[in-house]
């Protein structure tokens, strides 16, 4: 596909890319699992400017999925947390996250997660997170989202929950706030929520698609944080923005909530 020829995929080949992917992530899910829980050795990317850690597991993860996906679809695009962008002929691309959540996994807690997008554009066309360790592989496009686990298939639907005094909000930690005017806005939907609780990463996005949470809410996200979930809290009846309503393709600040109604609200606060 030339680049000056943006024709969307059809229904047809975003689902022949969604199975294949589906076939490839346990294989990067069996590379993760030899690094989990194991002496490893971390990198800090932000010197002494912070903590973000990198690992040979996620290096590795990424190294195989480009590998194969290359392999599969020449045309295509990727964009990697670890080796960048790989220009294709077209203008899809796939979007990896190899370890997202890479605090979680080296502290040996399996709420990390492979993140696998397919985008066109700023559209989030299909996604997947894998979640090896638990043998969860949740997946979604515009044809509908399932979690798969141990043989067994169930859709995903996110919960009815319309006020945020009744809901349940996930955050991975308040330091993602760089913003203050951002963190002021996410402990105003915080103070309403009926319950608040730390820790998730991308597993906290899946909890909502699947029905067990509400609300989450981030900010600093990259797009290879974001893009894979989108389909599959949209595939389960979520609403997923950014501050103006918008996609959330860039990353950035980000509300996932599960009903439409819940999301205006938290909106409304911000």
């Amino acid at each position: 596909m030339d680049k000056d020829n943006q024709t969307n995929l059809t229904p047809d080949e975003i689902a022949r890319a969604l199975l294949f992917a589906q076939q490839v992530i346990p294989g990067a899910g069996n590379i993760a699992l030899r690094f989990f829980r194991q002496p490893l050795e971390v990198d800090n990317k932000l010197g002494q400017g912070g903590f973000d850690p990198v690992t040979s597991a996620d290096r590795a993860v990424e190294a195989f999925l480009r590998e194969e996906l290359g392999r599969r679809f020449p045309d295509f695009g990727i964009i990697g947390e670890e080796q960048g962008v790989t220009l294709g002929s077209s203008d899809v691309n796939w979007v990896i996250d190899p370890i997202d959540g890479t605090k979680a996994f080296i502290s040996g807690f399996p709420t990390w997660g492979i993140l696998l997008g397919l985008q066109q554009g700023d559209r989030a066309l299909a996604g997947l997170m894998y979640q090896p360790a638990t043998g969860e592989l949740f997946f979604g496009s515009a044809a509908g989202g399932a979690l798969r686990q141990h043989g067994k298939t169930v859709a995903l639907k996110t919960r009815s929950t319309e006020r945020l005094e009744d809901a349940t909000l996930y955050c991975t930690h308040e330091s993602m706030f760089i913003d203050q005017t951002h963190l002021a806005a996410f402990r105003r939907i915080a103070a309403k929520a009926r319950l608040q609780r730390f820790g998730g990463d991308c597993y906290a996005y899946c909890m909502l698609a699947l029905g067990q949470i509400d609300l989450v809410v981030e900010d600093t996200l990259q797009p290879y944080d974001i893009v894979p979930l989108i389909p599959i809290i949209e595939a389960a009846g979520g609403v997923v923005t950014d501050a103006r309503g918008k996609s959330p393709v860039a990353g950035g600040f980000v509300v996932a909530a599960a009903s439409r109604q819940l999301h205006e609200e938290a909106m409304s606060l911000l």
